[in-house]
């Protein structure tokens, strides 16, 4: 079975002299990467951070994003990413409830980690690029002296390599944990399923390496492939990049390629590099896909998984994407992983009946750290994963999903999908992102609640969208009210946050 930490080790002795990133006008070989790694790795373990312990990482996308990562794996140490976009208190919640006691943060973040150091008792911290918080070292200074070899140390296939926050399931944010062997197993699950790098591929990071976008860093590595990082996601500096490093596959959430066409950049730029642009995380509108299509042509791959079983459990690849009637399914099952539409006692539906996803695939997650009640839940005896997605296969077996368990909207006594609503008003073309919730009502027990934020420049009144609706769904599935905004709240990876729309509507109920 393979170990994460090995794959890193084989990228390199092939790969020594090849570019493995670039940054701003700075670049790192495969080499530089690695010593740096080792180096992390030696300082750490002489500071009396040893294998098993938890490491937390407060860093943004940088030049050694990737050496950091590889210190981890390589001192059997599991990674706990904390996004800056979270707030303190999450932050803190999140250290505690792992038992943290070394925080590496960028030098941007000082702040946030002096302020968790004042909250926690014997948090001591590391920084990156300036001093660590409550006067500890700055991690390349330190790092730069020490010994460019391997730590050599003893890993096993089950040794925790990260521990990964997420709330999709339940709301609640909890850890799921990923092994030496599943974060091995991602790699071999991106390169079977989703891309397969070269080595003149170079993969544009412009969403955080935290999530989705960080699990393509290692294929890459393996393939002889170069990682392009930004800091963040900016439309016109995107584009530029592109043109710049000639990218020739990046990925992105769906709100970033809306960002990218309403803004105009996605056709002010040169993407005549671009081979794949992969997409994933959450639905994509229709009419959004369409346009980038028709501007960029037939290049992009849609992937569907989650954090407890990433990269992809499912693919819709380019070929399908020319299928107009496949536009709103998630592709075909990934070839290395079990996928089941279950009735609740685990039984498979059949195809065209509503059930709940059920997956098993080598990627998946060992379980939620520390937490058995939720393991049985959500975890079978037998290996499955109960996803809480419900969705639908048609006859060739391509899965649509509908939308999540707890999402469902019940209204006089009908089941009503979010997302097929959302979808429906998506072929408005004033509306630029929509969610819809359930808000409570005397009559209906719950209303069908659309929130819209319009495109620049376009108009759109309630009794449109209303009527927009009602040409596709039925009628007890058509918004009873519009809200209109300015801007609808995302988690830190760009999705959309329907609970942080439906919570404050129930308050008191």
């Amino acid at each position: 079975m393979a170990i994460a930490a090995d794959l890193v080790r084989r990228g390199a002795a092939r790969f020594a002299d090849r570019t493995a990133v670039l940054f701003d006008d700075e670049s790192l070989t495969y080499r530089e990467v690695d010593e740096a790694a080792n180096r992390i790795a030696g300082f750490l373990a002489a500071h009396g951070v040893r294998k098993g312990d938890r490491v937390a990482l407060l860093v943004g996308n940088g030049l050694w994003s990737l050496s950091l990562d590889f210190a981890c794996l390589k001192g059997g140490l599991a990674r706990v990413p904390l996004n800056a976009r979270l707030s303190v208190a999450e932050h803190e919640r999140m250290i505690r409830e792992t038992g943290v006691r070394w925080l590496v943060h960028a030098a941007e973040l000082t702040s946030v980690a002096e302020e968790l150091l004042a909250r926690i008792d014997g948090l001591a911290a590391v920084g990156v690029g300036g001093p660590g918080a409550g006067g500890g070292p700055d991690l390349l200074v330190e790092a730069a002296t020490g010994p460019a070899a391997d730590p050599g140390i003893p890993l096993d296939p089950a040794d925790p390599a990260l521990h990964l926050f997420t709330s999709g399931t339940t709301g609640r944010l909890k850890a799921a944990t990923h092994t030496q062997a599943s974060y091995a197993a991602i790699a071999a699950n991106i390169l079977a399923n989703l891309v397969s790098p070269g080595r003149d591929s170079v993969m544009l990071h412009a969403a955080s390496l935290i999530h989705a976008s960080g699990t393509f860093v290692l294929p890459y590595w393996l393939r002889g492939g170069t990682a392009a990082i930004l800091r963040g996601f900016e439309p016109q500096e995107f584009m530029a990049a592109i043109e710049r490093w000639s990218v020739t596959e990046t990925n992105l959430v769906p709100t970033m390629l809306g960002m990218l066409f309403s803004s105009g950049a996605a056709t002010a730029g040169d993407v005549s590099s671009l081979r794949t642009v992969l997409y994933g995380a959450s639905p994509m509108p229709r009419p959004l896909i369409a346009e980038a299509m028709k501007a960029w042509g037939p290049i992009f791959v849609q992937y569907y998984g989650q954090t407890e079983a990433p990269l992809c459990l499912s693919v819709l690849d380019k070929e399908d994407h020319l299928d107009e009637s496949l536009l709103g399914s998630c592709g075909q099952p990934a070839v290395d992983a079990e996928v089941r539409v279950a009735a609740e006692d685990g039984t498979p539906v059949a195809p065209g009946e509503i059930g709940e996803v059920w997956v098993r695939a080598p990627s998946q997650m060992a379980g939620y750290l520390d937490a058995p009640e939720l393991n049985e839940e959500m975890l079978t005896p037998d290996g499955w994963i109960r996803t809480r997605d419900m969705a639908r296969t048609d006859e060739r077996g391509y899965l649509f999903l509908v939308d999540r368990r707890s999402d469902m909207i019940v209204t006089g006594g009908y089941n009503v999908y979010p997302r097929e609503v959302e979808d429906a008003l998506a072929t408005h073309p004033a509306v630029a992102e929509c969610a819809v919730v359930g808000a409570p009502d005397e009559t209906w027990v719950e209303a069908v609640t659309a929130f819209v934020t319009l495109r620049s420049g376009l108009t759109a009144t309630a009794e449109e969208l209303q009527a927009a609706c009602r040409e596709r769904l039925a009628g007890y599935k058509v918004p009873k009210r519009v809200v209109f905004a300015e801007d609808l709240p995302k988690s830190a990876v760009g999705k959309i946050l329907r609970r942080a729309l439906r919570e404050p509507l129930w308050e008191g109920r």
